[in-house]
């Protein structure tokens, strides 16, 4: 079977859409960008942060941050003699611990 378009260039290829056409297609690709955008501002939750970074977050001393592991008030990995937390289990012991201004 042979080809019906020519031997040109594929860069030089156009096409007529109509208008309508062309503006779904738009508003679908300016949404599909606006959830890629939410998704990704959401995963940063998912980040996960070397100890002593964690520790520098909250600005605790390196014994209380050792306490605050050994009472596992906060969630850790472990792997080998690397400890590593989630930036959403960090970002949640901030909220639970936060102290409102007085109204």
């Amino acid at each position: 079977m042979q080809s019906t378009i020519p031997n040109i260039n594929s860069s030089t290829l156009l096409f007529v859409v109509p208008e309508e056409e062309w503006r779904n297609l738009h508003e679908t690709l300016e949404q599909i960008i606006d959830l890629i955008t939410r998704r990704n501002a959401d995963d940063s939750g998912s980040e996960w942060i070397e100890s002593e970074d964690a520790r520098k977050i909250l600005g605790v001393s390196p014994k209380t941050w050792q306490n605050y592991r050994d009472k596992r008030i906060i969630p850790f990995s472990q792997i080998g003699r690397k400890i590593y937390v989630n930036r959403a289990d960090l970002d949640a012991f901030l909220r639970k611990h936060r102290i409102d201004s007085r109204k």
